[in-house]
């Protein structure tokens, strides 16, 4: 591994990791971008899913006290069932289509979400609802690690406080990347390349979301549902550039 790939490993950990501890989710949004071009999908998708497992745990004792496990276990118990179909689909995916497909939806809903007026959340759907987005979420959490992806909106749906996303979002997500790193294991996805990159990604990844704690305390809701669609937003148009 040359000096290059070093480097460009552990910028993409440490912006994943900034990300993550800013937000709950992102690694994989956030890192996936740079890391595809140095490293193949397969190794870059285990390694969204290593460092996201490392930087969830080093932020949840931050909001652990926060936690309603009976909203957060609708979208983890069919997250879990998704991990391994997302796994499954892995090898067969063409690449360009998926980022392109992915970075259009993250284009499309942030941007309606910073242009509409603040207001009260929706219901629709109940707990069926939240069960389906779960269930995707897994999918893409064991395809590539990104789970958080479709929570994050849902629970803008929702219209949630900042502390109630929070905890949801990096509930279900700590939940399903340790599925998914149990899974990518059990199917041999987690080679000697996966383990160099990990050692050039961790210490981005612990810096970096030991700098979004520290941004995240400091924000309103208001604040954080702004960054958060900023995110997905900048996420999506480099995802569709990469596709290209």
């Amino acid at each position: 591994m040359g000096l290059d790939q070093i480097a460009l490993i552990f910028l993409g950990a440490l912006a994943g990791g900034l990300v993550n501890g800013l937000t709950g989710f992102g690694t994989g949004i956030t890192a996936m971008g740079i890391w595809l071009h140095v490293i193949p999908a397969p190794i870059a998708a285990s390694l969204v899913i290593v460092c996201s497992v490392v930087s969830q745990l080093q932020t949840l004792p931050m909001i652990w006290r926060a936690i309603a496990w009976r909203r957060v276990l609708p979208f983890v118990i069919p997250g879990l069932l998704g991990v391994p179909v997302g796994t499954w689909l892995l090898p067969m995916i063409d690449q360009a289509s998926f980022k392109a497909g992915i970075g259009a939806f993250l284009v499309a809903y942030p941007s309606y979400a910073l242009l509409r007026r603040p207001g009260p959340g929706s219901a629709i759907g109940g707990s069926a609802a939240d069960g389906t987005v779960g269930l995707c979420g897994g999918v893409l959490g064991g395809l590539a690690g990104l789970s958080g992806v479709l929570l994050v909106v849902w629970t803008d749906i929702r219209g949630w406080d900042k502390a109630q996303r929070r905890s949801v979002l990096q509930a279900f997500n700590l939940t399903i990347v340790v599925a998914a790193l149990v899974s990518h294991a059990a199917s041999g996805l987690l080679t000697g390349p996966v383990g160099l990159a990990t050692l050039a990604a961790l210490p981005g990844t612990i810096g970096g979301a030991w700098i979004g704690t520290r941004i995240y305390r400091r924000l309103g809701d208001r604040q954080f549902q702004q960054v958060v669609m900023g995110l997905l937003l900048v996420s999506g148009l480099t995802l569709i550039w990469s596709s290209l």
